[in-house]
């Protein structure tokens, strides 16, 4: 979720994940109107409370022209360098087999050559970080999304005001509700809405600006410097702010395997950015005219027989915004479970077709509350604002780190990777601790969610290793057994398939059936399942097997950590090797461990406790690797950690 430097670099800008998606025959026409409508829905949305953030930071109430042209000017290059250099060209080339996101990122970075072992611990501690800030990042943007369109409502008429909230509330548990149908559907409207969205953005700002052109005298970069020389600390405190136009940045990149750097490229430069950046210099344009409508920023430049089917286009667009991130945050969930950073989890596909479409049930169901608690408790966009982006940074800086890695090594950049990522590096540490002064008025939120995952992940990430290990020496070594096999009292027909979290020792599930139903089969097949560091695997090179005599084999199966285990499936696989296998009639054995808490717990008392827990809410491996229910065998066992 194996690439080569030749993948990161290939010349027509076309992946390998756009072939796995069932894309190649696509046109790139038609891979960017899907762009625009998954990629992009974050960031598109910005423009409803960007702005007015920013000025309402620097200029206050009712904002003077210094502060106008200064945000403005503070936005656009912000959008210049973050989004279209430092994304769109630059980080998009980092591509892992043809995905991209925080953890293939990371995964990238670790296997660039010339690491040594304290860097690869920084990068993976950093993944984790990263993947507990996008959680944080996940819950807070469909509630901002949302609610920052319907409140559009109660601008266009005071009456509707008392009807925000719970139109809010409603829309977002219905479209978390909608999860489990999945988005094959309603995701093929989402594209030319999207296009719709951006056309009327684009088309209103464009005549805002024609009645004030002096507004374009913000493209230049003086009127930001001007900000910070003459207004230093407004100027500061403003960056937390102007970052709201950045969000979504991750999405570019993490969506990367599903269309290809091409089509998004193509999208962010010939439709998004042009919209975008017409949107908000329409907005500079009308507040020249009247600043004291900076709180309604985006709807100031709306006539007013367009309002209230603008509220409606901007509410279909925030929905879009918010499947975009729900769906992400499954998909980072299934890298997280694959890679071990999560306990097991039900993973649904919601469709046969397409590549990216699953569904969580225990996320969405977190994600939902998580949401509706988050309107309840801020009540408006503007509250929500300073909640967001704490954690949008801390993924920007993170990619930073590791893209500059990958540059330096992979690339062979050497010193130019760390001047030119070092420049980007003092960009998002500016926006950090810009955002860092938000704490107190709600961007403990977003840190407190994402200090709440990294505890779980760090937790489920030290007691495995602990656990393996201590399955390890309390096994007996596959060699010793396979020298007594021989005096096992008596071998039956059939196949049997025992699942080995290690693949150097017995399974437990085997000594237990050797020890209560003393006998073995005719065939005993020791599975282990090995998650390697890139998205996809190819077929060529998905297992491998082993004979150990005795009528005993061993099978290592590999898959990507964009990938979902399919434990017969893989079996299936086997026959080129010699290795024929009828699953409907092959027994499945696996073990049911308790665990109990040793006198001196290797992970202390509290943690053990918490790790304990996890494992009792792990789906059961039988489900996780897809194993026929009629043909498993559960043994159970008690393992003191």
């Amino acid at each position: 979720m194996s690439e080569s430097p030749s993948n990161s670099a290939a010349p027509d800008g076309r992946t390998h994940g756009e072939q796995l998606h069932g894309h190649e025959k696509q046109t790139t026409a038609a891979l960017t109107l899907g762009a625009l409508g998954v990629v992009f829905g974050d960031i598109g949305t910005s423009p409803l409370y960007a702005l007015r953030e920013t000025v309402l930071a620097t200029g206050g109430a009712v904002p003077k022209p210094f502060a106008i042209y200064g945000s403005l000017s503070l936005i656009f290059w912000s959008i210049l360098i973050v989004v279209s250099v430092k994304y769109v060209l630059l980080i998009m080339r980092a591509d892992n087999d043809g995905e991209g996101g925080v953890l293939a990122l990371a995964a990238l970075a670790h296997r660039s050559p010339g690491i040594g072992r304290k860097a690869k611990n920084a990068i993976g501690f950093a993944a984790l970080i990263g993947l507990a800030l996008f959680f944080g990042d996940g819950v807070l943007t469909p509630a901002i999304s949302v609610l920052s369109a319907v409140e559009g409502l109660a601008i266009g008429s005071r009456s509707f005001e008392p009807l925000v909230l719970p139109l809010t509330i409603g829309i977002l548990l219905g479209l978390f509700a909608w999860q489990s149908h999945g988005t094959a559907r309603i995701g093929r409207i989402f594209g030319p809405i999207m296009v719709v969205w951006f056309l009327v953005l684009g088309l209103m700002g464009l005549i805002s600006i024609l009645h004030v052109p002096k507004i374009l005298a913000a493209l230049s970069p003086h009127y930001a410097v001007a900000l910070f020389i003459d207004e230093p600390w407004t100027a500061f405190t403003g960056l937390g702010a102007v970052v709201l136009a950045v969000t979504g940045c991750e999405a570019l990149y993490g969506d990367m395997g599903h269309f290809g750097r091409r089509p998004i490229r193509l999208a962010w430069f010939g439709v998004v950015l042009p919209s975008l950046l017409l949107n908000y210099f329409g907005q500079g344009a009308a507040l020249l005219l009247e600043p004291n409508k900076a709180d309604i920023a985006f709807y100031s430049i709306a006539p007013d027989w367009l309002h209230f089917p603008l509220v409606v286009l901007a509410t279909m667009a925030g929905v879009i915004a918010s499947q975009a991130v729900i769906s992400g945050v499954y998909s980072v969930t299934r890298q997280a479970v694959q890679l071990g950073r999560l306990p097991r989890m039900e993973i649904r596909h919601t469709s046969m077709t397409e590549y990216g479409q699953i569904y969580v049930p225990r996320i969405n169901a977190m994600m939902c509350i998580g949401v509706i608690l988050i309107v309840l408790i801020f009540k408006s966009s503007g509250a929500l604002a300073s909640a967001y982006g704490i954690a949008v940074t801390g993924v920007m800086l993170i990619d930073t780190f590791n893209a500059s890695i990958v540059a330096s090594r992979l690339w062979k950049w050497g010193r130019w990777a760390l001047i030119a990522f070092g420049l980007l590096a003092l960009v998002d540490i500016g926006f950090f601790a810009a955002n860092s002064l938000k704490i107190p008025e709600g961007g403990w939120l977003p840190i407190l969610i994402a200090t709440a995952v990294f505890i779980v992940m760090e937790t489920w990430r030290i007691g495995r290793r602990a656990h393996i290990e201590r399955i390890r020496t309390e096994s007996m070594p596959l060699p010793l057994f396979l020298e007594r096999a021989d005096k096992t009292p008596q071998r039956v027909a059939g196949t049997a398939v025992f699942l080995a979290a290690r693949s150097d020792v017995v399974p437990g599930a085997l000594l237990h059936n050797l020890k209560h139903n003393k006998v073995l089969h005719e065939r005993v097949i020791l599975a282990h399942v090995s998650v390697e560091d890139t998205p996809i695997v190819p077929r060529d090179s998905r297992i491998a097997v082993e004979k150990l005599g005795k009528g005993f084999f061993r099978i290592n199966i590999h898959h990507g950590f964009f990938e979902t285990p399919d434990v017969p499936k893989s079996l299936e696989e086997a026959r080129p090797f010699g290795l024929a296998l009828d699953v409907e009639t092959t027994t499945f054995f696996i073990g049911h461990e308790t665990l109990v808490p040793a006198e001196n717990p290797a992970l202390g008392r509290w943690r053990t406790w918490v790790y304990t827990h996890l494992v009792e809410s792990a789906l059961s491996p039988a489900k996780f690797y897809h194993l026929p229910p009629g043909r498993v065998v559960e043994l159970g066992t008690q393992v003191s950690i």
